[in-house]
């Protein structure tokens, strides 16, 4: 039989705290099924009674009848004769598993640290609720928006006038998500005859985009404590790019900042040599640790495309990016992303239109508590069982770069699977191989889910590094894809 957890009035109070009241039994069922829906109330868990949660609320006992009512009709939640009323997700507990990206059966309890994507901020079903009603407006035209719709291209660039660095709406190109934006650039940019210059490590699929019009793939490997601006500048030398892809803020895998100074010297560097830097900033507005302000890297480097992304710092299933271009370029990016698709979808675009100039930072602000929250937990939960991994705490981002006492990161991988967790490991970012060594782990689930996949993780690297020597690692199914 399933097993249960419950959670009493006072918590669940403290959770759907400033719920929507007008009525109150909607705002209460809405909060409650965002929270169920993220993970924040767990599937089967027994919500309190109705008493109870009537006297916690201070609301009257029609309310919570009403909005448990709506939960059950909903699918999100089912009573149980003379048990209670347990938390329920539509379509299961798997509901959220594409199984596009996940060939075998994962099973329930499996933990998933392959994907470094938080579930969605409180808050954000009522924005995509707003978004519709203004949909009407727009049912009139055709729909299409190849560089994106003129008042979320005016809220994108608003953005970058307030980092410092001037920006008009014409310069940018909506997409869906970062890695189409890549992808753009890469198809635009980067012909046959042109090299790609990209670090090792890295996000995978940001390499596979950028190759996207047949450039030649070209490698520098990535100090684990920064960049070797030495080594860039030799490498500029010997292979003469025309791209150069960096991730200056939290970058991926590593959490790595690249500091004031060395974002100046390496803008010189690139402008010495005409390359053109792709800017990955998907992750600059997860800072952790209160630092400042950086410096945008194109107001440094006037000739840099910019990628940005809603799905890391807001939620992956907001499926819009960006490209922020030099005006000499936005033709050309446009006419090719043409060539790909014509245009995101428009409640997509209201969506982030009324976050961009609504309270963000606000939204922002929960979003960094809770990874800061996820992160110090997961690092306490390796420090506590795997004392002899290594690793740089990140001040920013969504996983951390764990260096192994010894190579064995894919056989981690396979073995951590059997134990209910899924890992990529370090060869999954190097693009021309190596790095077994390593292996990322995110933190953006729940803190006890992280605690409790290390816990897994160490279990399964006791039996990895007691193997003898020579002994083969039992093969694996398929490898699941790297989406984040």
């Amino acid at each position: 039989m399933e097993q249960s957890t419950s959670l009493s009035a006072f918590r669940l109070a403290s959770l759907v705290e400033g719920f929507d009241r007008s009525p109150a039994y909607v705002g209460l069922a809405d909060a409650l099924r965002e929270l169920i829906g993220d993970g924040r109330i767990g599937y089967g868990t027994r919500l309190p009674s109705e008493r109870d949660l009537t006297e916690a609320l201070g609301v009257s006992r029609t309310t919570v009848t009403r909005a448990y009512a709506v939960l059950r009709d909903s699918s999100y939640a089912e009573a149980r004769q003379g048990a209670g009323t347990f938390t329920r997700l539509p379509g299961g507990r798997t509901r959220a598993l594409d199984r596009a990206l996940w060939p075998s059966d994962v099973g329930n309890g499996v933990i998933d640290l392959v994907c470094a994507a938080a579930t969605a901020p409180p808050g954000i079903a009522a924005v995509y609720a707003e978004a519709t009603a203004d949909l009407p407006a727009h049912l009139g035209g055709h729909g299409y928006f190849p560089a994106g719709m003129p008042d979320l291209q005016a809220a994108i660039a608003a953005t970058y006038d307030a980092r410092g660095l001037s920006t008009a709406p014409e310069q940018i190109v909506v997409t869906p998500g970062a890695l189409a934006a890549t992808a753009v650039i890469g198809s635009a940019l980067a012909g046959p005859r042109d090299k790609v210059l990209v670090e090792s490590p890295t996000y995978p699929n940001a390499v596979q985009a950028l190759r996207t019009g047949g450039g030649r793939l070209t490698t520098i490997a990535l100090d684990p404590h920064g960049w070797d601006l030495d080594a860039v500048a030799a490498t500029l030398a010997r292979h003469r790019p025309r791209l150069v892809h960096v991730m200056p803020d939290f970058h991926n895998p590593t959490g790595l900042v690249l500091s004031e100074p060395d974002r100046e010297r390496y803008a010189r560097l690139l402008a010495r040599h005409a390359a053109v830097p792709v800017i990955d900033e998907a992750h600059h507005l997860l800072g952790l640790d209160g630092a400042g302000p950086r410096t945008p890297f194109a107001a440094l480097a006037r000739d840099a495309v910019c990628v940005g992304s809603a799905s890391k710092s807001i939620w992956g299933g907001l499926r819009l990016g960006w490209i922020r271009a030099p005006h000499a370029l936005v033709d050309r990016l446009t006419r090719a992303r043409v060539g790909l698709d014509l245009g995101v979808p428009v409640l997509e675009q209201l969506v982030l239109t009324r976050l961009l100039t609504g309270d963000l930072e606000s939204l922002l602000r929960g979003q960094r508590a809770r990874l800061r929250e996820q992160r110090d937990a997961m690092a306490g939960a390796i420090a506590a069982h795997l004392p002899d991994w290594e690793f740089r705490p990140p001040t920013g981002g969504m996983a951390l770069w764990c260096h192994l006492p010894v190579a064995g990161a894919t056989a981690l991988s396979t073995e951590a699977e059997r134990h209910g967790v899924l890992l990529a490991p370090g060869p999954s970012f190097a693009p021309e191989g190596g790095l077994d060594r390593y292996v990322r782990l995110p933190y953006a689930l729940a803190a006890p889910q992280l605690v409790e996949a290390v816990r897994r993780i160490a279990d399964a690297w006791t039996v990895v590094t007691s193997r003898r020597v020579g002994a083969p690692t039992p093969a694996s199914g398929a490898d699941p894809v790297l989406v984040a």
